[in-house]
């Protein structure tokens, strides 16, 4: 079986149609699919948009390495996950996560575990646009472990 090789990091649209299909994986019955769109609003600011910004090279082994781990805790055979660098708009893609697995709930942690890997491990940086023009970026994302609030999330 030989499955699609494909940047982890994009400077366009995501889409799902990226990812190799369950049909290639007849013992899964279960798919978990987290797909993060740029809200208008954090910590009661309206956002007009973000900006993600990534150190490509480490990034993209760092998310590959997250996707082996994952598939080996969880024993499930497929773990991917893309993210968008660039400029972003109100409802765009910022991270889309697939994890197939042979049920739910091993689906569904293995993608939200890929998800928080990766927002919180990966050197991707989000800088915030607000309606009052300024900007920040947001504290929390990448490397910072003990930074960690309920109220970032994608």
């Amino acid at each position: 079986m030989t499955l699609n090789d494909f940047s982890r990091i994009h400077d366009t649209e995501l889409a799902q149609s990226i990812f190799d299909d369950i049909s290639m994986f007849p013992e899964c019955g279960g798919i978990g699919i987290f797909i993060g769109t740029v809200r208008n609003h954090h910590l009661g600011r309206e956002v007009d948009g973000l900006k993600y910004t990534a150190y490509t090279p480490i990034a993209e082994k760092m998310i590959r390495q997250i996707e082996t781990e994952i598939c080996q805790k969880y024993a499930v055979p497929y773990v991917r996950v893309i993210h968008r660098i660039g400029r972003l708009a109100i409802g765009n893609k910022a991270i889309i996560a697939i994890a197939y697995a042979a049920h739910r709930v091993e689906a569904f942690q293995a993608c939200e575990e890929a998800v928080e890997r990766v927002k919180h491990e990966v050197p991707i940086w989000k800088e915030e646009f607000y309606s009052d023009g300024t900007h920040q970026y947001v504290q929390g994302c990448c490397i910072r472990k003990d930074q960690h609030t309920q109220h970032e999330h994608f």
